[in-house]
């Protein structure tokens, strides 16, 4: 029990109770005016707030504006736990229903590749899907994941210099410059800078912490094929997957991750100057996006180990289709091949 105020111990007790009411009013008052104050503060925060505005190539004369807040709160340099899904979340595909003895002969020119009905979870037509290869930029897929699960797409990012210097395909970052999350997944995503996976990987954690987490992920997701060594999927021989781990990652993205789904399928964005970076002017390098009708998103990846990779969207007639591509030479004409397939068989 708090001891008597020496003070109000000898004070008449009404004269007591209007000291202790008014000492409430204060505490009141008080209160009022610091919800106030943040209030307004706020306000301000958001009316100084910049845009970033996304045309769409060959699309209707309009735009998309998304608030770019002009600060944000950057969390710590620890991890929070990863969003860990319900076992029935998880996609799967069941390979061992899928007779490919008996589909059709495309010659595709992709070492691996796998085709799926996103909507019964169908096998359409399969090759070496658990080949393990190589996936290029296609890695890019999982930074994103793992960024979005560590922070809010307005936090701030400071680039460094080892990210500033990532090549070849850049956004064309500097060291010391300032991005949100959300800018530098633009940059990831479209023109697949390897400058801007690297500034979601090392610029939110330690690097060696956010390549567990992108390994700690494919383990959630039974990725039993997959390894993950690099953040922008530069070549190194411990950096894999499969076409198969490459379509589950990408069905629970699209389930899962909206943010990623509206990047992913952006043709164009301008990123304004802000006083942590001059304009950004990303272009999506997924040319599946330009010659396919129907298609929706998602990436595509190049080294010369890795050969052509991609992972494709389309949706026709009520019905949406994935594929995956992996070490193929022509990889949009195998992709328009791969999806025809699948749209001319019966659902």
């Amino acid at each position: 029990m708090l001891a008597r105020s020496p003070v109000l111990a000898n004070v008449h007790p009404r004269e007591r109770r209007n000291d202790r009411g008014r000492l409430r009013r204060r505490r009141h008052l008080f209160a009022l005016a610091l919800v106030l104050l943040v209030t307004v503060g706020c306000g301000v925060a958001v009316r100084a707030a910049g845009t970033v505005t996304l045309g769409l190539f060959s699309a209707p004369k309009s735009s998309v504006r998304v608030a770019a807040p002009a600060f944000a709160v950057v969390r710590p340099a620890s991890a929070r736990p990863l969003h860990r899904p319900a076992e029935e979340a998880i996609p799967s595909f069941n390979l061992a229903a899928f007779d490919t003895a008996g589909q059709a002969g495309l010659g595709l020119h992709a070492r691996s590749a796998l085709l799926v009905d996103l909507d019964s979870n169908r096998v359409l037509w399969a090759k070496d899907p658990h080949l393990r290869r190589a996936p290029a930029s296609l890695t890019k897929l999982m930074t994103a994941l793992v960024a979005l699960d560590l922070a809010s797409l307005d936090t701030r990012v400071t680039v460094t210099g080892e990210a500033a210097a990532a090549e070849p395909s850049r956004l064309g970052l500097s060291a010391g410059q300032v991005l949100t999350v959300r800018e530098l997944l633009y940059g990831a995503l479209l023109n697949s800078g390897n400058d801007a996976a690297f500034a979601l990987a090392d610029g939110i954690v330690p690097l060696d912490r956010f390549l567990y987490l992108m390994n700690r992920k494919a383990a959630y997701l039974h990725l039993r094929d997959t390894r993950f060594s690099s953040p922008n999927g530069l070549t190194d021989p411990d950096n894999y997957t499969s076409s198969y781990d490459l379509a589950v990652l990408a069905a629970y993205l699209l389930r899962n991750y909206p943010e990623l789904v509206a990047i992913a399928g952006t043709r164009d964005a301008v990123l304004p100057a802000t006083d942590g970076h001059p304009a950004f002017y990303p272009h999506n390098l997924n040319h599946f996006l330009y010659v396919y009708q129907g298609a929706t998103g998602l990436k595509t990846g190049f080294t010369d180990d890795a050969g052509g990779c991609l992972v494709a969207t389309a949706t026709r007639g009520g019905r949406h289709l994935l594929l995956v591509l992996m070490g193929s030479d022509i990889m949009f004409g195998d992709g328009v091949r791969l999806m025809d397939t699948g749209f001319s068989a019966a659902p």
